[in-house]
């Protein structure tokens, strides 16, 4: 059953975005700002200048109580260990085949004290997965709507921190408070666009402002607000798996290649038993990245072959778009294990061979986080 337009979702910036002339679509049950002036322009402003994202349908989980820390990192992939107060963590929730949950990022306050940034479709999943398996003294509340999440990216989002009076001078994947009209205010240096970028995690009741003045600020330098179609295309050239198509409870990390990210050494984590199977074993498909040779646009779900005739199908295309930076289809797919490493493969576009080159990620080099 399709989703109806008045049983969507709306972020406490909707209202803005409708001034704005916004394009909205469903996404994950949300209306969202898909663009406004553009995907190819959004995305233009945060390779060059700054863009400005409303992210409030990304979810917000709090996990409080004695060694909360301690007893999260006993169920997500990552090492906890690893970061300390301050810092902020990419991390990931397996089921028992191996496959991803969700991936999200994990803000350590204490080590009694955690925030969590899950994905819109599956923050209430990862609620209820986490309710179940925390032990009885550690407390977890799902703050979906009581926060919302702006997202600051580009070569100028310091500058713009700057003219809105807020802190710049955290190193990547650290964050820091600020007082806001008596609210307390996260800023963190992370981003989905490859930039260098800020995430500011707001309660509502200051969010309007802080978006108010985001906008204004930017627009000081060339800036402009910026919708999820052109955040899908700056993540794609970034080679960031987006969850649901490039890692799914389908799709482990090592199929995605992205088993930097699982705390190999500690003794449990949802999962662990199977993804060592797998290491051991090796992964019977692989992430690889494509670059168009030809003139076409890769999309999701189509197939790839081994041979110009497409007769040996070898993999799906998880995600694909056309990169305004480099001029040429890109796309990320899943293939067969043993065909992982040829130098050329071929993408099914309505029924047309698509050439393309078996490149290395990212597709193009951002600019310093």
């Amino acid at each position: 059953m399709s989703t109806q337009p008045s049983d969507l979702l709306h972020t406490p910036l909707f209202a803005s975005h409708q001034k704005l002339g916004a394009k909205c679509a469903d996404f994950g049950g949300w209306e969202m700002p898909i663009e406004y002036e553009g995907a190819v322009a959004e995305h233009g402003a945060v390779r060059s200048t700054v863009g400005v994202f409303d992210v409030s349908h990304m979810g917000k989980l709090r996990v409080t109580g004695p060694g909360a820390v301690s007893a999260l990192n006993s169920i997500v992939a990552s090492d906890l260990a690893k970061i300390g107060n301050g810092q902020a963590q990419y991390s990931m929730l397996c089921n028992e085949s191996g496959g991803v949950v969700d991936d999200f990022i994990i803000y350590r306050f204490t080590e009694d004290n955690i925030f969590i940034i899950p994905n819109a479709t599956n923050a209430t999943k990862v609620f209820h997965r986490l309710s179940e398996a925390l032990p009885s003294g550690i407390i977890i509340e799902n703050l979906h709507n009581q926060y919302g999440i702006i997202a600051i990216q580009g070569p100028l989002a310091a500058n713009v921190l700057g003219r809105m009076g807020l802190p710049f001078d955290c190193d990547y994947m650290n964050w820091l408070q600020v007082n806001m009209e008596g609210e307390r205010v996260i800023i963190c240096r992370t981003g989905y666009t490859g930039e260098a970028g800020f995430e500011l995690v707001a309660p509502v009741g200051v969010l309007q402002h802080l978006w108010d003045h985001s906008i204004a600020a930017a627009a000081q330098v060339g800036g402009i607000p910026a919708g999820l179609g052109a955040r899908d295309i700056l993540r794609t050239e970034m080679g960031y798996p987006l969850h649901g198509q490039d890692i799914s409870p389908s799709i482990s990390p090592l199929e995605a290649k992205i088993s930097w990210a699982v705390g190999w050494d500690k003794p449990h984590f949802d999962g662990r038993e199977t993804l060592q199977a797998t290491r051991v074993a090796g992964a019977v498909r692989k992430r690889v990245a494509l670059r168009a040779v030809g003139r076409g646009i890769p999309r999701a779900h189509m197939d790839v072959y081994s041979d110009l005739e497409l007769q040996h199908k070898i993999g799906e295309i998880t995600s694909g778009t056309f990169s305004p930076t480099l001029k040429e289809g890109i796309a990320m797919a899943l293939v067969d294990v043993e065909h992982e490493k040829l130098a050329r493969m071929f993408i099914d576009v309505r029924g047309k061979a698509l050439e393309s080159a078996n490149v290395s990620l990212p597709f193009i080099v951002a600019s310093p986080k």
